[in-house]
């Protein structure tokens, strides 16, 4: 299929190419780059899912507490008192630290949907789960209190560990005139780079869709990376390229079979399921890439993988061209790695859209930051977002602060850099969905900008003949 879409690309190409004097141009060496992958904490050994999954909270409440307990006494003074929920006193100003617990009317409940005394009518779909009689809870180790006060739980999730200062003025309710939360993680020291060196970033390929101008857009990108498109200018360019880092939903959402499990077994003997070609696809396009490029492959919500968090790396055997090249890394969702020493953190989207469920935020840099300062990747679950159940550490809390925080499956692309009270700078991106937006990202590790790589077509309406244009 790819081969076909270079024949098809070979006339663009010829347009945007300079004929050189010789046969052969000059060579360009791709940049070296520098890795180090550090996401074993997301790896899983041995699979036990006998545990409950309050031990991840009770775990997450006393990794998270005795940060909490510092940044209180940084923002409120060295001698706010510090209480337990077992231990409050009426009327009395104090500080506590607890989880989250929001309760929603609307959340969706298996419980509710296999009842029968209410015998209610299926709801319409939802985009968002939040209402005005939704209600925030804290937790801590044994109790649990109603808040009330200067706290907005639209924009709060369940899980969310923080600390609140106020008292207790109506029995059984806690009056929040004050929260913090964790903030930033410590951050290591920027490296200083002499040139420019640019990581690509590219979500929701969605391969095995219906989309044409998607797979045409992205055999131009392969053909843009790869050094085969545009004149020597844009060849030098696309050498400075030391990483394609692919997070997630690389194939379409159209791929998933719902009905093959439950269809009768002589229905589906002669048939195979559409992610099948879809995997091919991937496959295909990966050869074309690792010969030139290392490449970083994240799963994502529908993919060839686990569901729940940590997603466990694809297995090789689904890519037996690629494979074999030692530039071909199958990596976990969430990814972390050092590359040329900046810290690059993400996931391929899951818990920013479980977040824009079931909170009253929509902007993806404003969720992404969220979770940045609460020090955890994914509050949510295991709440409404699935994971693992972990039982002696969430590997989930942020210990150290990335340089480029992102996620993926973006309605579009966003970036901006926020910064830390204690100094901290991070660059938060949201990659844009290619097959609907026909848009990469190229992050420069030497200054933290973020640039569009656009593929825009002219619709059959336009006067002009229809072709791609490249935009970055």
């Amino acid at each position: 299929m790819f081969s076909e879409l270079s024949a098809q690309v070979e006339g663009l190409s010829s347009l945007l190419c300079r004929p050189g004097s010789e046969e052969r141009g000059p060579v360009f060496e791709r940049v070296e780059p520098a890795f180090s992958p550090c996401a074993e904490r997301f790896k899983l050994g041995e699979r036990s899912f006998n545990r409950q999954y309050a031990h991840i909270y009770a775990t997450r409440l006393m990794q998270i507490n005795p940060l909490l307990t510092e940044r209180a006494k940084q923002k409120w003074g060295d001698d706010v008192l510090m209480r337990k929920l077992c231990d409050l006193h009426m009327g009395e100003q104090c500080c506590i630290v607890g989880t989250l617990f929001k309760h929603m009317e609307l959340q969706p409940s298996i419980l509710k949907e296999i009842s029968e005394e209410h015998n209610l009518l299926p709801q319409p779909a939802r985009t968002k789960y939040i209402s005005q009689s939704d209600e925030l809870i804290l937790e801590d180790e044994l109790q649990r209190i109603k808040l009330e006060g200067n706290i907005n739980a639209d924009k709060f999730v369940t899980g969310s560990v923080i600390a609140i200062y106020g008292a207790e003025k109506n029995y059984g309710k806690f009056t929040v005139e004050d929260f913090c939360t964790a903030d930033l993680p410590p951050q290591s020291p920027r490296p200083t780079l002499n040139s420019d060196r640019f990581v690509l970033l590219a979500s929701g390929l969605g391969l095995g869709g219906s989309n044409a101008d998607s797979m045409l857009a992205l055999q131009l990108l392969v053909d843009m990376v790869t050094g085969q498109l545009g004149d020597q200018g844009e060849q030098s360019g696309a050498a400075t390229i030391s990483r394609v880092l692919l997070a997630g939903n690389l194939l379409s959402q159209s791929t998933q079979d719902k009905d093959a499990s439950t269809r009768a077994k002589y229905l589906t003997k002669k048939t195979q399921a559409s992610s099948v070609d879809a995997m091919k696809l991937l496959d295909e396009m990966l050869l074309q890439l690792v010969g030139s490029v290392p490449v970083d492959v994240m799963p994502g919500q529908y993919d060839p993988t686990n569901f729940t968090l940590p997603q466990q790396p694809m297995h090789r055997c689904m890519f037996p061209l690629s494979s074999p090249y030692p530039t071909l890394r199958l990596v976990s969702n969430p990814y972390q790695a050092d590359l040329h020493g900046l810290r690059f953190l993400g996931t391929s989207g899951q818990n920013v859209c479980d977040i824009k469920r079931y909170s009253s935020m929509d902007d993806h840099l404003e969720i992404l930051e969220n979770t940045l300062r609460l020090r955890h990747l994914a509050p949510t679950a295991p709440d409404t977002l699935g994971c693992y159940p972990f039982y002696q550490k969430d590997p989930f809390i942020l210990e150290e602060c990335p340089h480029v925080y992102f996620s993926g499956s973006a309605p579009s692309l966003q970036s901006k850099r926020i910064t830390g009270s204690d100094g901290q700078e991070v660059l938060l991106i949201a990659i844009p969905e290619f097959c609907s937006t026909l848009t990469a990202c190229l992050v420069n590790l030497r200054t933290l900008d973020c640039e569009p790589i656009s593929f825009s077509s002219f619709s059959a309406n336009d006067d002009e003949d229809s072709e791609m244009n490249i935009s970055h």
